[in-house]
């Protein structure tokens, strides 16, 4: 699905979202809008993936930096607890979701994702919240950073 969106002062919104930092940047289901700022921001260097939100299990390096834009709460879940699995110690996720009580959004607002459902996935005993910036008319970009303290081992099906 290709969907675009009009970002809020673009130039302005690489620095806030820090999209040149890293190495490594993750950008799950990104708008084009977002997609096209992110890689001319990192043209210069850096590892810039792009994958849609169900093929999170696809994903098998961890990231430095990873950009979720999610609106719809079906599926999400799999979506924000596959991301933390990739997330290095230290590492940063911004998750976009759509502004509360806003109207003119496909998604139904009883359905959309909201923060309490990231504070539920990324809890303060391992991920601090510390910023959020608006993205857009419609949405919002919460800051989660993973605390330094090494990630629980993968376990895999013999």
């Amino acid at each position: 699905m290709r969907m675009d969106v009009a970002l809020k002062n673009p130039a302005d919104l690489a620095s806030r979202l820090e999209l040149s930092v890293g190495e490594r940047l993750l950008l799950v289901d990104p708008p084009d809008s977002l997609r096209d700022l992110a890689l001319g921001e990192r043209a210069d260097g850096g590892e810039t993936r792009i994958v849609q939100g169900r093929a999170i299990r696809t994903v098998k390096e961890d990231y430095g930096r990873v950009i979720l834009w999610r609106e719809e709460r079906v599926g999400s879940q799999a979506v924000l607890e596959g991301i933390g699995k990739r997330i290095e110690p230290g590492g940063v996720v911004w998750v976009v979701v759509p502004v509360k009580k806003i109207m003119g959004l496909s998604t139904p607002a009883a359905h959309r994702l909201d923060l309490n459902d990231l504070v539920r996935t990324f809890p303060p005993d391992g991920w601090t919240r510390d910023r959020e910036t608006r993205v857009s008319a419609w949405h919002v970009a919460y800051r989660f950073v993973r605390g330094s303290q090494p990630k629980p081992a993968r376990h895999r099906r013999g």
